[in-house]
């Protein structure tokens, strides 16, 4: 059962701040505040369902078109190698926070992720999150 009152939910309606680096009509793209590699962004859908598992086509095809955009803007903005896109569903699969989300991180050949739980350098995030913006601009990426 999908709680509204999940984490996401309460960014989704501005009760906890966000930084944010693109929205559209169906989705919301925002800074891990614990990133496990720089440039860790999360993509939801505005619309509650709890994971992958109960998700509706138009939900994931949504999420998936901005996870793609973020991709590509994230691969300019780090002059990254990759990216490692994550998802979780349910608890032993591994989710946190049950709101469906994926998780996309820029990667470097060679690099390691982060270890998990810690908190990030807000200013480090913020800057990461300009880089990102300016790249999606840069690249007049459709939406």
């Amino acid at each position: 059962m999908y709680d509204p009152d999940n984490i996401f939910g309460k960014i989704l309606r501005g009760e906890i701040p966000s930084t944010r680096v693109y929205e559209d009509d169906d989705t919301l793209a925002f800074m891990d505040i614990m990133p496990r590699a720089e440039g860790h962004v999360l993509v939801i859908p505005k619309t509650p369902c709890r994971n992958m598992l109960d998700a509706s086509p138009e939900q994931v095809a949504a999420v998936m078109k901005t996870v793609q955009i973020l991709s590509r803007a994230m691969m300019v903005a780090f002059e990254a190698d990759g990216i490692t896109l994550q998802q979780f569903n349910e608890a032993a699969g591994g989710q946190e926070v049950f709101h469906l989300h994926f998780h996309v991180l820029a990667r470097h050949e060679g690099d390691r992720l982060w270890a998990p739980g810690n908190m990030g350098d807000q200013a480090k995030i913020q800057q990461n999150a300009m880089k990102i913006r300016a790249a999606i601009s840069d690249l007049q990426i459709n939406v």
